[in-house]
């Protein structure tokens, strides 16, 4: 890390410090004080002010209904960017172990267009996929690697096909376009050997997002277009946030519960503009992207992202499609232990394969 970046990454972790050090911790809701009945007032200006008591319902796997019941504390201390990234290695670690259980894959730490890169290849590859690759631009934040394992590993086995897993680089010691810029580098290193059509770009949360920035990114730049793209969990604006951004939080209706940052995400999007048509999408042209697999939940606090970036896609014409979960969280897909991440992997999987090689 070059002296620069040191010092930037000081200066948030200062900033969060002097922040956390002004404000009174807030203290977890207990269950004498829990909400009992549902409650609505409107404000003048169309704020909702409301409780909600809302039971789990019947239409989800046993393992989900256990996972969302799960009690979790509606406030929290303050993280550190360097607890956070720890924390999110720790529980990509123990993800990894329980989708390797069930899908066995090989993988080799490497790097492309100077990019650090996981290659994921499943124990066997078919003839027919020697000639294919999917690209993975990773969920955390933009400032954190929480899914490079475990959004590669399912979908390389479930495919059987090669996954190149982009360690782009991360905010806020590389804002944005940087991860961009690494993401186009190795899909360009990529197309000296594969066919556009013979390449899938794919992400989730963070790595959703920069899929459809990257999109957009490479009609700018003339490049020829993968094959497909797959969104999972993610939004195209960074200008407004959705509706359900003040609904849910990362883990759905558990955990804190801290309204949308204003603007969002600020250390990714740097000094650029937050309607950029490349770092927001909504305000891009879309004609002419790949079809197009968009992934969500019902407690997914970027459910509305997901939905709208949809729409925008079908109204550019783009053979867009949206699956989404009842009850289940941000990127439950992430969980080995769930029906639903099988299904959802195996109709990711299955959206590939149907536009590779078309």
């Amino acid at each position: 890390m070059s002296t620069f970046s040191r010092s930037i990454a000081l200066l948030f972790a200062l900033a969060a410090a002097n922040l956390a050090a002004q404000q009174p911790i807030a203290q977890p809701t207990t269950a004498a004080e829990a909400p009992q009945r549902d409650t609505s007032y409107i404000g003048p200006n169309g704020t909702a002010h409301v409780t909600r008591v809302v039971p789990l319902p019947e239409t989800i796997s046993p393992e989900a209904r256990a996972m969302l019941a799960r009690s979790m504390p509606d406030a929290a201390p303050p993280e550190t960017l360097a607890e956070r990234r720890a924390r999110n290695s720790e529980y990509q670690a123990r993800a990894r172990v329980g989708w390797e259980k069930i899908c066995p894959t090989r993988i080799v730490e490497s790097s492309i267009a100077g990019v650090p890169v996981h290659i994921v290849t499943p124990e066997a590859i078919p003839e027919a996929n020697r000639d294919r690759v999917l690209i993975n631009l990773h969920g955390g934040g933009f400032n954190a690697d929480s899914g490079s394992y475990i959004e590669s590993i399912p979908i390389a086995f479930y495919t059987r096909t090669r996954v190149v897993a982009v360690m782009y680089r991360l905010a806020p010691e590389h804002p944005f376009p940087a991860g961009i810029d690494d993401a186009i580098a190795v899909y360009k290193e990529l197309l000296k050997t594969y066919k556009p059509d013979h390449v899938v770009i794919y992400g989730t949360s963070a790595g959703a997002m920069m899929t459809a920035e990257v999109a957009v990114k490479l009609k700018l730049l003339g490049l020829p277009m993968p094959a497909a793209l797959g969104i999972f969990s993610g939004t195209g604006d960074f200008a407004r946030a959705g509706d359900t951004a003040s609904l849910f939080s990362l883990q759905g209706l558990s955990g804190p519960l801290a309204p949308p940052r204003e603007p969002h995400d600020s250390y990714y999007i740097g000094e650029t503009d937050p309607r950029d048509p490349v770092l927001s999408p909504m305000y891009a042209d879309l004609h002419g992207l790949p079809p197009t697999l968009f992934v969500t939940g019902t407690r997914d606090m970027l459910e509305s992202g997901t939905v709208n970036l949809d729409r925008a896609y079908l109204r550019a014409g783009v053979d867009a499609n949206l699956v989404v979960f009842d009850a289940l969280p941000h990127a439950f897909w992430y969980n080995p232990a769930l029906p639903e991440s099988i299904e959802a992997n195996h109709i990711m999987a299955h959206f590939f394969m149907k536009h590779l090689g078309e």
